[in-house]
């Protein structure tokens, strides 16, 4: 017997109504955490005080820095193409530079730094790539990421003058143990799916799943140099906030900006605010104030490389429409 088409056609209207509800109430809910988030920055620090300290830095260093931060996510669009390449999914560079674009905008608004992952991933399958190496390869790029900020936060807390281990050990071990875990489980565990038992919507996804995930383990090459790469783009970005926080002011060991910049990101991968917005400044400046740096300078120095995020997400992300349209103009008129 079958069921009447008008009852199943308002049961998915109904579902996708929840679906579009539920986004909203978290958008909603986030969109309230970073305007309080921002409050308690703003109750806390004196007003005059963080407009003087915004006023610090120079239009030309800043200008500087956004120019930086540009080069660093060009290198980082390829970084993330060698992985997708590793994974069974060749790419053209163009693609993964616009593709990669598309998710600094949704960085803009999504929770946490990882929403623009899933952004970019999508923007990418639109194109009729398999969505497993698509997935297997954004993985790929997270953990390294993450793993390259954990040795950088690590290398600074060796290097810096008077940390004891106890201020930041336990945070940067619990992000090592799920990396340990992520890294060594994670392939043991897709492994031992078995796949065949599995229904059989579902038994060719996680074939292709499992094949990418040993395409890119085979691939130590391409591992090596995205984790060569990253290292190159996270130090970078640590020396532009450098550059930054000194033209403004700020004066504290090579190895702080080390300890803090990296920690502050990390903690910021937490989906409490849109973009993470609010609680790297807070983080940030938690950890510079035990240095002797003036909390407004370094919630100062925080907006102002958001301010540089949120301009590259913007022209990146009208530029990356843009193209896709272009592109899909094209194809219409050459078909």
């Amino acid at each position: 017997m079958t069921g009447d088409p008008e009852e199943g056609s308002a049961a998915t209207g109904l579902r996708d109504e929840l679906r579009t509800r539920r986004r909203w109430w978290s958008f909603g809910l986030r969109a309230g955490l970073t305007v309080g988030v921002f409050a308690v920055l703003l109750a806390w620090l004196p007003v005059p005080r963080l407009m003087e300290a915004l006023g610090r830095a120079p239009a030309g260093v800043w200008i500087g820095v956004l120019a930086g931060l540009t080069a660093g996510h060009v290198v980082a669009s390829f970084k993330w193409r060698v992985l997708l390449g590793a994974a069974g999914l060749p790419c053209r560079a163009i693609e993964a530079l616009r593709a990669h674009a598309a998710g600094l905008f949704a960085n803009l608004c999504l929770p946490s730094l990882v929403g623009g992952d899933v952004v970019r991933a999508g923007f990418l399958a639109g194109s009729g790539r398999r969505i497993e190496s698509i997935v297997v390869g954004g993985l790929g790029d997270r953990v390294i990421d993450t793993a390259v900020l954990v040795m950088l936060a690590a290398t600074g807390v060796a290097l810096a003058p008077g940390v004891p281990p106890a201020a930041s050990g336990p945070v940067l071990g619990s992000v090592a143990g799920l990396l340990v875990l992520a890294v060594g489980l994670g392939p043991w565990a897709l492994r031992r799916i078995p796949a065949a038992a599995l229904p059989r919507a579902l038994e060719r996804p996680v074939v292709q799943l499992l094949e990418a995930a040993d395409s890119l383990a085979r691939s130590p090459a391409a591992a090596t140099l995205a984790l060569l790469l990253s290292v190159a783009v996270q130090t970078t970005f640590v020396a532009l906030n450098v550059a930054l926080g000194r033209a403004m002011g700020i004066e504290v060991p090579l190895a702080v900006w080390f300890l803090a910049w990296p920690l502050a990101k990390l903690i910021a991968l937490t989906p409490i605010s849109l973009g993470g917005l609010g609680v790297r400044e807070a983080a940030l400046a938690g950890l510079l104030v035990p240095f002797g740096v003036d909390p407004a300078l370094a919630v100062a120095e925080s907006l102002l490389w958001q301010a540089a995020l949120i301009v590259l997400g913007l022209v990146a992300g009208g530029l990356a429409f843009a193209s896709r349209g272009w592109a899909r103009a094209a194809d219409g008129s050459a078909a």
